[in-house]
């Protein structure tokens, strides 16, 4: 059986782990960071490039780069670059197959199982939409658990005895708390609460709304429609947000940020922390509000929790932490590394499922109340948030007209009172109602939650046993055929990267090859210097017609003239165990 990584697939950043002899551990990435950037750009040549080296190149590519494509998860919203238009999941899935590959490079096999985080708030469509990207990316996603969830269990693995925590997760697109009990090995979420629009990008919108007051005062212009200029100044917000997490004051230095017939403009100026807090205030406050409904829900005071545990890399805010302890009256721990512990949980919940991770038993909750509109525009709910999960509930309904012979059951998601004021998770219809005076039939609807929170929902006529079901698999806007076509795409840009990787590694040999044998030219015979010359050139024409078959041959041939010359170095360069100078290059 293969490794089950766990993947925290986050907004600003993302980590994947796997449970090594029982203990979670961070795999890094290629580039030997343990964070990937959530970020995916692609090449004029079509070529995609995921993480760190997508971040690099945003300010000279901005129209073909995507920044916190979580923030869409479950929403038609699409991207359209170069006239192809990509979904949400498409998206996140290319950052899901970096980080699969990272992984299997890392562990030398191959991997296809994974438990992936979601914000606790995530709705259906949007948990919905995430298995999909898993799925497009090519992964068996075994579950998706909840972020403060998944941190509280990398935290409660080796604290035993028993505790109730506040998980306070605030990322870079999204904001949650959970209360949990944790008690020896049962990890029980009590509370959820949350914002999907609330994070870390937030608070740099606001440094990047004062650094362009800050330049229209000084000179006049408005660079909000500049889009080389915007990558710049939300660069160096981003910097700025980060350094004064540490520092009491930071410059921003922005040189040659604008230019017209009078010159170039510069911008110049000094962020302090304390702007920062009055620029950011109304954010902190934003978050209290969920905190607050947390514990009322959970039926708790804050002097009832005996930890509180800060997660998320906003978290690093010395604002948020002190709103944090206000509200609390506790200081938050900082046992955990609020990057990584979220995948390391969701490792561990892959060890618990492939039993490798004995006596562990999670018991996590749904986020929002489920239920169906009825006459008058009623959302009449089945389920309340906070129920844990899996969950079966069945209510009664009744029709609301004479001779009806079918419903329309409408499945929503929510807290409103007012059906429409809800999110829509789907519709269907019962039909072969026996024909009775209105209030007469009786219509059992039945909602079941399962451990991902992935929802189905069946109506039964209990007078005629007639049964309709929905499973609610396309609430996340992709059709099958759509997945499935996903899916073939990214194998296809998998063997596109491949070949690019294998073209690269081609041409660097190549260009080693010539340095060696100008070298060793040196000491060579008249006769074996002029045939060395000849392959050398040889080698240059290929490089330069882009033939990689001839290339390749003809660097074999160099090669077995300098060692047959004895001035070859090592003959295994062209020859790598990955093989990837015997592939057939086409």
């Amino acid at each position: 059986m293969g490794k089950t990584i766990g993947i925290d697939l986050g907004t600003t950043n993302s980590c994947v782990a796997f449970l090594e002899n029982g203990e979670a551990t961070v795999i890094p990435n290629a580039e030997g960071s343990r964070t990937t950037p959530s970020v995916v750009a692609f090449s004029k040549d079509g070529e995609r490039i995921v993480g760190s080296a997508a971040k690099r190149q945003a300010v000279t590519n901005s129209a073909r780069t995507v920044f916190s494509i979580k923030r869409e998860m479950g929403t038609d919203n699409r991207t359209k670059i170069d006239g192809k238009s990509y979904t949400p999941q498409e998206i996140s899935a290319i950052i899901l197959q970096k980080l699969k590959l990272d992984a299997e490079a890392y562990l030398g096999e191959s991997v296809t199982d994974a438990v992936i985080t979601v914000p606790a708030y995530f709705s259906d469509s949007q948990r919905q939409a995430t298995k999909d990207a898993g799925r497009i990316a090519g992964l068996n996603v075994l579950r998706i658990i909840n972020e403060p969830t998944a941190a509280a269990m990398a935290y409660g693995m080796d604290k035993g005895g028993a505790q109730r925590i506040m998980v306070y997760d605030l990322g870079g697109g999204t904001f949650d708390v959970s209360v949990l009990d944790i008690n020896n090995e049962v990890i029980e979420v009590l509370a959820t609460a949350g914002n999907n629009r609330l994070g870390g990008d937030d608070f740099d919108n606001c440094v990047v709304s004062w650094l362009l007051e800050e330049f229209r005062r000084q000179e006049k212009i408005d660079l909000s429609t500049d889009t080389a200029a915007m990558g710049r100044i939300r660069e160096a917000a981003e910097k700025a947000k980060i350094e004064l997490s540490a520092a009491l004051t930071t410059t921003v230095s922005l040189p040659f940020l604008y230019s017209d017939r009078n010159g170039a403009k510069h911008l110049e100026t000094t962020l302090t922390r304390a702007k920062f807090d009055e620029l950011t205030a109304h954010l902190v406050k934003a978050t209290m509000g969920p905190v607050e409904q947390a514990l009322r829900d959970a039926g708790l005071k804050p002097g009832d929790l005996n930890r509180v545990l800060l997660v998320g890399g906003s978290t690093r805010i010395p604002a948020v932490q002190a709103a944090v302890k206000s509200i609390t009256g506790r200081e938050p721990s900082r046992d955990i590394n609020p990057d990584e512990c979220v995948a390391m949980g969701a490792a561990l919940q892959g060890g618990v499922m492939q039993g490798e991770v004995k006596g562990l038993l999670l018991l996590d909750v749904t986020p929002l109340s489920l239920g169906i509109e009825t006459m008058g525009d009623v959302f009449s709910r089945i389920i309340e948030r906070n129920t844990i999960v899996p969950v079966q509930r069945s209510q009664v309904f009744t029709t609301a007209a004479n001779f009806q012979t079918s419903v329309d059951i409408h499945v929503l998601q929510g807290e409103r009172e007012i059906a429409s004021c809800n999110k829509t998770l789907g519709k269907f219809r019962l039909s072969g109602i026996r024909r009775a005076l209105r209030g007469v039939p009786q219509i059992e609807v039945t909602f079941s939650i399962d451990a991902n929170g992935i929802v189905n929902v069946s109506a039964k006529d209990l007078g005629t046993g007639k049964h309709q079901e929905i499973t609610l698999t396309q609430s996340s806007n992709m059709s099958s055929a759509e997945i499935d076509r996903a899916v073939k795409d990214a194998e296809r840009y998998a063997e596109e990267d491949a070949l690019r990787k294998q073209r690269a590694e081609l041409q660097n040999r190549a260009e080693e090859l010539l340095y060696q044998a100008k070298n060793a030219q040196k000491k060579l015979n008249a006769v074996d210097k002029e045939r060395i010359e000849g392959m050398r050139k040889r080698v240059k024409q290929a490089m330069d017609a882009g033939n990689d078959r001839e290339l390749k041959a003809a660097c074999e041939d160099l090669t077995d003239a300098l060692n047959a010359c004895g001035r070859y170095v090592d003959p295994s360069d062209m020859n790598d165990d990955d093989g990837a100078m015997d592939a057939d290059i086409t």
